[in-house]
């Protein structure tokens, strides 16, 4: 089984944008999807994807946030775009943990978990740390460029500028791989 492997902030909803570098919303209450994300989950279930959120939530080791606000945030897309796998990683660099990205441990397990082909998978994300997990972890990286000011350590297989045109992507190598 193939899977696409989402980030959540930047991605799926809008995240928080401080001098250039985005942050997770705080709370449910900020929280706001993408307008194209419902259309382009649709697409990628027509096309028998497993869909994953893959997402480091830090601010939860920072005490910033809470593990049920997290949760609630994961709620509010699962209502919205029908998505059930939600792999989180609330540790911060400091503890040195095997699931938070650019380490692959959160997509690992979920190919464990739902029996997925890691190199016929797809990790799009907004940030370094993306590219660098879905490489990783031998999948097709897409970076969503939102013009942030951190640099990328790694070249993505592929660059879009949404959501969207990610899945347009996906869509097109699948039909000329099929």
């Amino acid at each position: 089984m193939k899977a696409v492997f989402l980030d959540r902030d930047g991605v799926l909803n809008k995240p928080v944008i401080r001098d250039g570098k985005p942050y997770p919303p705080a709370s449910a209450a900020e929280f706001e999807i993408y307008p194209d994300a419902f259309a382009s989950v649709q697409k990628l279930r027509k096309m028998m994807f497993q869909i994953c959120v893959v997402t480091n939530q830090p601010d939860v080791a920072r005490g910033a946030t809470t593990a049920a606000e997290v949760d609630a945030m994961h709620e509010l897309l699962r209502n919205a775009l029908s998505i059930e796998h939600f792999y989180v990683c609330c540790h911060d660099d400091a503890d040195q943990c095997e699931c938070r990205k650019p380490k692959p441990g959160l997509l690992t397990r979920a190919a464990a978990d739902l029996r997925i082909c890691l190199s016929g998978s797809y990790l799009v994300g907004d940030r370094w740390r993306d590219v660098e997990c879905g490489h990783a972890a031998g999948c097709t990286t897409i970076f969503i460029d939102r013009g942030y000011t951190e640099p990328l350590r790694r070249e993505p297989h592929f660059r879009a500028l949404d959501l969207a045109e990610a899945v347009a992507i996906i869509v097109s190598r699948e039909r000329h791989s099929a």
